[in-house]
C-alpha cells in the first residue's frame, strides 16, 4: 500500500469518529443528494404527461425500487462489507478475488431479475391494479429498465468495492456526472427536448440506463489503473466457494430487506389504488419523496459500512459499536429535519409534482403522517448499512419484517374493520417506521454485533 493508504487505514482503526464519519459521509451524501434531486426532477417531468402518466410510474416503482436496493443495497453493501473486513485483515489478494466473484454475482443477478419480470412481471402489474394504458405504459417502463439492469447492478458493485476500499470521493464524483447526464437525457426523452424522440415515461428508464453505461465504463477503466489498491487482475480470475460464501453471507440476509420493503411498498399501493388513479398518484410522489431517504442515508450507512468492516476485520468490536451509534443518531437527525420540513411546507412542493387537487390532499396527508417519522427511518436504515460491515444482519433483517407486517397488517385492518380511509393506511406506514428504527438500536445497544 502507498503511504496514503497506510494513513486512510490507520484512521479507520483509530481515528476521531465523528470527523472521520462526516469526511466519509460527505462525498457520498452530496452525491446521493444530487441523484435524490435527478429523481425528483424525473417526476417533475413525467407530471408534465398528465396523472395517468404518474399513476404508471406508481405502479411500476416497486419493481425499480426493489432493483436498486437488491444492486446497491444487499449486494453492494455486501461488497463493502468483504472488502473492507479482507483489507481490515490486511489480505489484499482475497479481495482482488472477491471483486472478480462480486462481479459475476451482478451478472447474475441482473439476468435473474430480468427473467423474472417477463414470466410474471404482468401478473403482478394487474394484482396492483394495472389495466389498460395504464397497464401498457407501466410494463413497458419496467421491461425497458430490466433490459439494461446489468448496467446498473455492475456499477452498484463497482462503487460499492471502491468505498470498501475507504475510498468515497471516487464513486461519488462519478455519481454526480453521470445524474447530470442522467436529467439531461430525462428532460430530453420524456418530453422531447433537444431534438430528441418524445418517449413518454420510457424515456426515463432509457435516461437511467445510459446513467448505468457511463457508470460501469468508467469504474471498469478505475479498476483496471494500476494506482487503484483493489485491481481486476486475470491472474486472480478464479471462484472459490468460500468467498462466495463471504458474500452471499452479507448478501442473502440482506437481500430479505429490499424483498420485505418492496412487499411494504407492493401491499400499500394495492390498499391505496382503491381509493382510485389520483390517490395512487399521490401515494407515488410521497412514496417517491420517502425513497429519497434511502440514497440520502445511503451517504452516511456506506461510510458506516466500510469503518464498521474494517474494524470487524481488525476485531476492533467496541470501536465498531461505537461508529453505530455515532452514525446511526448522525442518520437519524439528518432524516427527521427533512421529514419535519417536508410535513411543514407542503403547499410549497407538491404543487411542483401534480396540479390534481386529490392528488395534492393525498400526498399532503401521507407526508404529514410519515414524514414526520423519518428520523426514525434514517436510524434503522443507517444501522442496517452498518449491520452489513459488521456481518450481523438477524436484527437488521427481523425488523425489516416487523416493519413490513404492522404496516401491511395495520393498514389492512384500518380499512376493511375500522374504516379509516387512506389515512389509516398512513398511520400504520408511521408506525412501522418507527418500530423500524427503536428495534436496531436497542439490538446493538444489546450487543446483537458481539453475539455475532
Amino acid at each position: 500500500m502507498t503511504p496514503s493508504e497506510n494513513k486512510r487505514k490507520e484512521d479507520l482503526l483509530s481515528g476521531p469518529i465523528l470527523p472521520l464519519l462526516l469526511k466519509m459521509s460527505a462525498p457520498n451524501t452530496v452525491a446521493f443528494l444530487i441523484s435524490a434531486i435527478v429523481v425528483l426532477t424525473e417526476v417533475l417531468f413525467i407530471s408534465k404527461l398528465g396523472t395517468a402518466a404518474l399513476a404508471a410510474v406508481a405502479l411500476a416503482f416497486p419493481i425499480i425500487m426493489f432493483t436498486q436496493q437488491m444492486a446497491f443495497g444487499a449486494l453492494g453493501g455486501a461488497v463493502t462489507s468483504s472488502i473492507a473486513r479482507s483489507l481490515g485483515a490486511g489480505n489484499l489478494e482475497r479481495a482482488e478475488r472477491l471483486l472478480w466473484h462480486s462481479l459475476f454475482v451482478a451478472i447474475c443477478g441482473s439476468l435473474f431479475f430480468l427473467f423474472l419480470f417477463i414470466v410474471g412481471g404482468e401478473s403482478l402489474l394487474k394484482i396492483l391494479g394495472g389495466e389498460g394504458t395504464l397497464l401498457k405504459e407501466s410494463f413497458s417502463y419496467s421491461i425497458i429498465f430490466l433490459s439494461g439492469g446489468i448496467t446498473i447492478w455492475i456499477s452498484g458493485v463497482l462503487t460499492a468495492a471502491l468505498r470498501g476500499m475507504g475510498n468515497m470521493v471516487y464513486p461519488a464524483i462519478i455519481t454526480v456526472l453521470a445524474s447530470l447526464i442522467q436529467v439531461a437525457l430525462a428532460g430530453g426523452l420524456i418530453l422531447g427536448w433537444f431534438g430528441l424522440p418524445k418517449m413518454g415515461i420510457s424515456g426515463a428508464a432509457i435516461s437511467v440506463i445510459a446513467n448505468g453505461i457511463f457508470m460501469s465504463s468508467i469504474l471498469l477503466l478505475k479498476f483496471s489503473n494500476p494506482t487503484t489498491v483493489v485491481r481486476l487482475k486475470l491472474s486472480r480470475l478464479s471462484f472459490e466457494k468460500e468467498l462466495f460464501q463471504d458474500i452471499f453471507n452479507v448478501a442473502l440476509p440482506a437481500s430479505l430487506s429490499p424483498v420485505f420493503t418492496v412487499a411494504t411498498v407492493l401491499i400499500l399501493t394495492g390498499l391505496v389504488a382503491q381509493f382510485g388513479t389520483a390517490a395512487l398518484a399521490g401515494y407515488g410522489i410521497g412514496s417517491r419523496v420517502e425513497f429519497l431517504m434511502i440514497p440520502l442515508i445511503f451517504g452516511i450507512g456506506s461510510a458506516m459500512t466500510t469503518m464498521v468492516g474494517t474494524n470487524v476485520g481488525a476485531r476492533n468490536i467496541e470501536r465498531a459499536e461505537k461508529i453505530g451509534f455515532i452514525g446511526g443518531i448522525s442518520a437519524g437527525l439528518l432524516a427527521g429535519i427533512i421529514g419535519v420540513i417536508l410535513a411543514l411546507t407542503p403547499e410549497y412542493w407538491i404543487h411542483f409534482f401534480t396540479n390534481d387537487d386529490a392528488a395534492y390532499l393525498v400526498t399532503k396527508q401521507y407526508i404529514q403522517i410519515v414524514g414526520i417519522c423519518y428520523g426514525f427511518q434514517g436510524l434503522g436504515l443507517s444501522l442496517y448499512f452498518a449491520s452489513q460491515g459488521a456481518n450481523a444482519m438477524k436484527w437488521a433483517i427481523l425488523a425489516t419484517i416487523a416493519r413490513c407486517l404492522i404496516a401491511a397488517i395495520g393498514g389492512w385492518v384500518s380499512v376493511y374493520y375500522f374504516s379509516t380511509g387512506i389515512t389509516g393506511i398512513f398511520y400504520s406506514a408511521a408506525a412501522a417506521v418507527i418500530i423500524y428504527g427503536l428495534m436496531l438500536i436497542i439490538s446493538l445497544r444489546m450487543g446483537a454485533w458481539k453475539k455475532s
